[in-house]
């Protein structure tokens, strides 16, 4: 039944055979014998790729939950036997957002986490990942998708730096006139997400000198901010706490829209009660 119910949520043998780390032939041969029991095909095989027949689809769905009831209630009895949860997210996120919050996550939720950290994005659909906090304009076709923060790029500089503009907020043009950080977007969709759209919204045009620096990697543009290297455009989300402890100023208040964060689990099985259970303090932290 378990092979069958990964087989049926990938719609691949191959795959299925990956996640319980068994050969494919096996896989195919486990179905096979629960097909051989109901005396009913399940898949149909041909022509590839392979799907459910209609007996197999009004099966999946209720052996799928009830195989999720089954290992959610062991988790509960068994907590020696629970298994930590594995979040993933981008290289910022977690040295900016979630690592500053981790010790209360714990404490609040009692869960162990892996942590997977990196830009590229995981394939939920494979069940790598029990969460993946994703940024971008709207869900994907693929999971499920809870929206988590919307997003906007903010002007930022240290204390240093912000003390010499003549006001706070200060004054585009003198912003203009400032050492600047940059930022390289690594997603396609965002590559207008710059110093240019932004002076483009304060209708002036942006200063044709280099930046003072630039980066493929948004959490050394924090870093470069922090240390007073120069005015950087980053996102409100990740810079919350900086700000809060003083360490960065937002020095102006025009700001650019940026993709949403989203909470994304993969599908059809859904949030566990322990994945419930951190997007349920995950939530709180953003009002903390």
């Amino acid at each position: 039944m378990r092979a069958f119910e990964a087989a049926a949520r990938h719609l691949h043998f191959a795959n299925a055979a990956e996640e319980l780390h068994l050969d494919p032939t096996a896989v195919s041969h486990q179905v096979r014998k629960l097909e051989s029991f109901l005396g009913i095909a399940l898949f149909q095989r041909s022509p590839r790729p392979i799907r459910l027949t209609p007996a197999g689809e009004k099966l999946y769905p209720v052996l799928r939950d009830a195989l999720d009831s089954v290992a959610d209630a062991i988790v509960q009895i068994s907590p020696g036997q629970r298994s930590p949860l594995t979040v993933s997210m981008t290289l910022a996120f977690a040295n900016e957002w979630f690592t500053p919050r981790l010790p209360s996550i714990r404490e609040a939720t009692g869960l162990d986490l892996i942590v997977k950290a990196d830009n590229a994005p995981v394939d939920v659909e494979r069940g790598v990942t029990d969460l993946a906090i994703r940024s971008q304009e709207t869900p994907g076709s693929y999971g499920r998708w809870n929206l988590f923060r919307q997003d906007a790029l903010i002007a930022v500089a240290a204390p240093t730096l912000a003390k010499s503009f003549k006001t706070i907020p200060a004054a585009t043009k003198d912003i203009a006139k400032a050492p600047l950080i940059h930022f390289e977007w690594a997603s396609p969709d965002r590559v207008n997400l710059d110093w240019k759209r932004w002076f483009d919204l304060a209708k002036i045009k942006r200063p044709i000198r280099p930046f003072v620096a630039s980066f493929s990697e948004e959490s050394h543009a924090i870093q470069a901010a922090i240390a007073g290297v120069g005015v950087a455009l980053l996102s409100e989300t990740l810079v919350d706490l900086r700000i809060a402890r003083g360490e960065l100023i937002r020095v102006s208040e025009l700001q650019i829209p940026a993709p949403s964060f989203w909470l994304v689990m993969p599908e059809p099985r859904g949030e566990s009660l322990e994945v419930a259970r951190l997007i349920e303090q995950l939530s709180k932290e953003l009002v903390n």
